[in-house]
């Protein structure tokens, strides 16, 4: 394939649109666009459209859970307009592997596109069907494959291609297309040593590498974490440790779909003459699915009801939950605060938190920890004894899947900014050209042709809020509300007139909340509706006649008097009632 310049300046001009987004039109010969509509600049969110001419497919559907900005939103989706401009073109979606950050958003996905087949391994595939199932969607159309198989979406054929992660299923994908091919890593760490002992497809991907790639996107996550990633069969070694000195209860905290990690807490209470009860909705799920697909292996004598834990002396119980990164009503965290029902911390518990925290996360997780260490239990946290160990390539690794792959342009994915911009001089290194590296945000479009490539245009790229069941009903205007509710309060007044004789018939009354400290603010609030009295009384007879002029001098009035007594600047709700 010939060497590629900059897109022509002369072509068509793009489309703008009222944000100001550009979004160019398509050329007239061949081309290919991978557009990253999620997990570029940030941690979870995974989401990027792979376009030709005629066919469109999607690598991933996940989603993000909310920070601490973004006051009562449940979880964070993806903004699927640029599909949705495109859904005539709409073939499929590839899913590499079953964490929440990769198949999260999919039910709201499958939602609004009910025909896409979703072509995804088998454990994959269950852990979309449990989500499914909670949200109460129809039977989408699944296509399970297995690492080695191809599935062909009009002129897009993906090749799954095995490699190591922390769920059982995961792949990378070969995505070849007319302008050329496409290798999508996935999540992914180079495992010398895995607990299934099925190290990644050196071979297949070095194939992939031999037969010419276009463009690689790659996981970030520890792009700027010099030397390996340690095998899982580490966290064994600590396991190993931890059981053998603790007297009492063992609690392991993980992610609910860390397949090996859960068969590493299996073969050790079984080691050590242990039962074990799973505990938490998504644990039992995973439990379930990756046994009945061989994923997980559990004697029949080992595996208890967390009912019966009572049953058994503390030295023989195992319990395995969820709450790894804090999440306030997960299994972990209501054991913290003695709010479970099925399981109560004590003295002599041991706490294996068999996780580091995803940024953002840090906060919940130490606050859980020092509410067990309250409670007497030992708390075994992060990389202390090597209870954990990551699931994403470090340096070495990336190096490693560069040279293996050799790509002609290099798009890091998966990350927060500086995790791209390390992983991109990471691919110079090797050999991609610098102009070669594109580091993306969210709504990037890249356009490939055998002429050229570059970045043309930004499409929407941002978050989309669920709270309740609402979807994408929440936006900045609303968490700009919320934020000053929870800054400075709520302050209402009611007030009602006669509009006819301008003047006040009762009130008005005041109701606060978060402003002041209500048992010592009478002698604020009565010289507050003096205030308002005097104000409303000076308000002339025509614009007495109009409720939302009332309103407003209402408004600003109360606005300016709590400022000067308080500096605050509370949510003021006015209501004026006419009569």
């Amino acid at each position: 394939m010939k060497a590629r310049g900059s897109k022509d300046e002369g072509q068509k001009a793009p489309l703008v649109t009222s944000d100001g987004l550009t979004v160019p039109p398509p050329p007239e010969q061949a081309y290919l666009r991978i557009v990253p509509l999620g997990g570029c600049g940030e941690i979870g969110r995974n989401m990027t459209v792979i376009e030709t001419n005629d066919d469109l497919v999607v690598v991933d559907c996940g989603l993000m859970f909310p920070d601490d900005e973004m006051y009562g939103v449940d979880i964070v989706i993806n903004d699927f307009t640029y599909v949705r401009e495109r859904a005539h073109k709409l073939r499929g979606l590839l899913v590499t592997h079953g964490h929440e950050d990769h198949i999260g958003g999919i039910p709201y996905f499958v939602k609004e596109f009910p025909d896409v087949p979703i072509a995804a391994t088998p454990l994959t595939i269950a852990l979309i069907k449990a989500k499914s199932r909670e949200d109460r969607l129809g039977d989408a159309e699944f296509n399970e494959v297995k690492p080695g198989d191809r599935v062909r979406y009009g002129a897009i054929e993906a090749e799954f291609i095995h490699v190591n992660h922390s769920v059982a299923g995961a792949c990378s994908l070969a995505i070849r297309t007319p302008v050329g091919t496409i290798f999508h890593t996935g999540d992914f760490k180079f495992d010398q040593t895995p607990i299934d002992g099925m190290p990644a497809d050196f071979a297949r991907i070095a194939r992939v590498g031999d037969e010419g790639v276009l463009c690689m996107l790659s996981d970030s996550t520890n792009a700027q974490r010099p030397g390996h990633t340690l095998s899982e069969r580490i966290v064994g070694e600590a396991f190993t440790s931890i059981f053998s000195h603790a007297k009492g209860r063992i609690v392991v905290a993980s992610f609910a779909s860390n397949v090996p990690r859960i068969q590493q807490t299996v073969d050790h209470a079984v080691r050590f003459n242990r039962k074990v009860a799973f505990l938490g909705r998504s644990m039992r799920n995973v439990v379930h699915f990756a046994g009945s697909l061989g994923h997980l292996r559990i004697p029949s004598d080992t595996a208890i009801k967390i009912e019966e834990i009572d049953e058994y002396p503390p030295e023989r119980i195992v319990v395995m939950t969820t709450g790894s990164q804090g999440e306030p009503m997960s299994g972990l965290a209501r054991m913290s605060v003695r709010d479970h029902k099925l399981f109560r911390i004590v003295p002599g518990d041991t706490v294996v938190i068999s996780a580091t925290p995803i940024p953002g996360n840090e906060k919940s997780v130490h606050k859980t920890i020092n509410n067990l260490c309250k409670l007497g239990a030992t708390v075994i946290h992060g990389t202390d004894g090597r209870s954990h160990v990551s699931g994403h390539a470090s340096q070495e690794e990336l190096l490693l899947m560069l040279n293996l792959v050799r790509p002609e342009f290099f798009i890091p994915v998966h990350g927060e900014y500086r995790m791209l911009a390390a992983h991109g001089e990471l691919a110079v290194r090797t050999g991609v050209e610098a102009g070669n590296v594109f580091v993306v945000e969210n709504g990037d479009v890249i356009e490939f042709t055998h002429e050229y490539a570059d970045k043309v245009g930004k499409t929407y790229g941002g978050h989309v809020f669920v709270d309740g069941s609402g979807i994408g009903d929440v936006g900045e205007a609303v968490l700009r509300d919320r934020k000053a509710l929870s800054n400075d309060g709520i302050m209402m007044v009611v007030v009602a007139i006669d509009s006819e004789e301008a003047r006040v018939i009762a009130g008005p009354d005041l109701i606060s909340r978060g402003v002041f400290y209500l048992p010592e603010a009478d002698g604020v609030l009565d010289e507050l509706r003096t205030e308002l009295r005097e104000t409303i009384e000076g308000i002339s007879v025509d614009a007495m006649r109009d409720v939302n002029t009332v309103k407003e001098h209402i408004r600003g009035a109360l606005a300016r008097a709590i400022y000067t007594r308080s500096k605050r600047r509370p949510v003021v709700i006015p209501v004026v009632m006419e009569v």
